[in-house]
């Protein structure tokens, strides 16, 4: 079915909501090798970028309104703490860094709390409402990819500081790197606002974004970065707040608009194409980079029903069809059970879901640790 954008902008308006120096001291060999022990891939920290899906609470130390660090967030985190991270509990990047022997889980780099072992053990950049457009992040005043990468500089020479320049060298060429954005610049910046529709078409966006994301990814290869997971654009069209917005009938028929989900496809493998064609050009470097699929899980958990989730079109918090950031707080009902759920708020799985995306992630993961 071709896509056709209705005239949302005053609903959209409406509803709108955000996708919304260190103590010295030593470090033992078995840290710098980076794994713990037991561990059996060789990883000496995880660092991230991107938006909500990977911002663990970055956006409390600036100024937006795309925050989440209040209750009912974090409901099912450790201590039932409201970190920053936009969903009930942790994100997949907080079971990847388990997995790969690093940490339980990734805090915020702009954290000013962080011990030196947690800032060499890895830290996430992202920051929620980003994108590769840079476009994206300044209509929501966080924090653009062009400066998570310079905080990536940033954190280099805090580690150089702290443990010389050569060791600062060895824990970049050996961390995982993990990139996951590109949702905002269609929901947030492409679909509900005219600008990019003026100059681009779909195809043409799609082309705009792709080619965003493989230069922000050349650029963390030029820093040192050799083994890089790309994560790819979830369903669109199944995205409780896509089907609110762009329905006909947003109360009476709440299925998946293939619409957009086909969007986000055309996306994905232009996407892929893009990594392989880099995977190539790096391959003699000994650089890794893998695509991470989280399409084909999620759309297995809504449109399939998969795994059996008792709610697959609407998120835990409130009515569970618009609220996500300030519109999902204490004063809103929320489910008894985000596990029934696979969405927390109108945009964001539950943690239920992430672990599912994360075991999706995971054949990928071994290739780039070489597991």
């Amino acid at each position: 079915m071709p896509f056709t954008l209705k005239p949302i902008f005053t609903k959209f308006w409406v509803f709108f909501i955000p996708l919304l120096w260190f103590e010295h001291k030593a470090i033992s060999a078995r840290e710098f090798g980076g794994v713990k022990a037991g561990s059996s891939a060789s990883v000496s920290s995880i660092l991230i970028f991107g938006d909500s899906t990977a911002d663990p609470g970055n956006n409390n130390y600036i100024r937006t309104p795309f925050k989440s660090n209040f209750s009912p967030y974090g409901r099912d985190f450790v201590n039932h703490t409201a970190t920053g991270r936009f969903t009930n509990g942790r994100l997949p990047n907080d079971f990847i860094a388990k997995y790969v022997g690093l940490k339980e889980i990734v805090p915020a780099y702009l954290d000013p709390t962080l011990s030196l072992d947690e800032l060499i053990s890895g830290v996430s950049f992202a920051s929620a409402g980003s994108g590769f457009d840079p476009l994206t992040p300044s209509i929501s005043n966080v924090i653009t990819l062009s400066d998570q990468l310079n905080h990536l500089k940033e954190y280099r020479l805090k580690v150089e500081a702290a443990v010389g320049e050569a060791k600062a060298k060895e824990v970049i060429s050996n961390a995982l790197f993990l990139v996951s954005a590109g949702t905002n610049d269609f929901v947030v910046n492409y679909f509900a606002l005219p600008i990019r529709r003026r100059t681009y078409t779909i195809p043409s966006y799609i082309a705009f974004v792709s080619d965003g994301a493989t230069q922000f990814l050349q650029e963390l290869l030029d820093e040192g970065a050799r083994r890089i997971g790309v994560v790819g654009l979830p369903p669109l069209g199944c995205l409780p707040l896509v089907i609110t917005l762009f329905s006909d009938h947003p109360v009476l028929d709440r299925g998946c608009d293939d619409s957009f989900s086909s969007i986000a496809r055309d996306y994905n493998h232009v996407l892929q194409k893009e990594l392989e064609a880099l995977q190539v050009s790096v391959r003699s470097s000994g650089a890794r980079i893998a695509y991470l699929d989280a399409y084909t899980p999620l759309e297995e958990m809504t449109l399939g029903h998969k795994y059996g989730f008792d709610v697959v079109d609407s998120g835990c918090c409130g009515t569970g069809v618009v609220e996500a950031s300030f519109m999902c707080n204490s004063y809103f009902p929320v489910c008894d059970d985000a596990t029934k759920y696979v969405f927390w708020d109108a945009i964001h799985p539950t943690q239920t879901s992430y672990e599912l995306i994360f075991q999706s992630f995971r054949p990928a993961l071994d290739y780039l640790v070489g597991k």
